[in-house]
């Protein structure tokens, strides 16, 4: 399963969505059946592009991240590419649309 870094910070955020040219950012809540039955599947959907990063935001813990990243339901997933957000998908994920998604972003990426 891909590794990932929590970020308990806005620092702690956009020192991970700058410091990685590719980095994907997951944000959930504590109680968020839906979010903690996404996780896994996220994890190793990724393991299949080793050049994105995972970092993971608790939004029970960072309630500021919402006004950050204008998230306003869970779980969010976010692709940054060079800093850049070029994905969002939230609340009900279409793993295989998704996957298509990232093929061609990643393909595109490292052409």
């Amino acid at each position: 399963m891909k590794d990932m870094e929590n970020l308990t910070t806005i620092y702690d955020v956009d020192r991970f969505i700058n410091s990685h040219n590719l980095s994907f950012i997951y944000v959930s809540r504590e109680n968020c059946g839906v979010c903690h039955a996404v996780l896994p599947r996220l994890r190793e959907l990724l393991d299949h592009y080793k050049d994105i990063y995972l970092g993971f935001v608790d939004a029970s813990q960072l309630e500021e991240i919402a006004a950050k990243l204008s998230v306003f339901t869970v779980p969010a997933l976010l692709l940054f590419i060079e800093g850049k957000e070029y994905l969002r998908e939230a609340r009900f994920v279409h793993f295989d649309e998704l996957k298509i998604k990232l093929d061609s972003l990643y393909e595109l990426y490292n052409e």
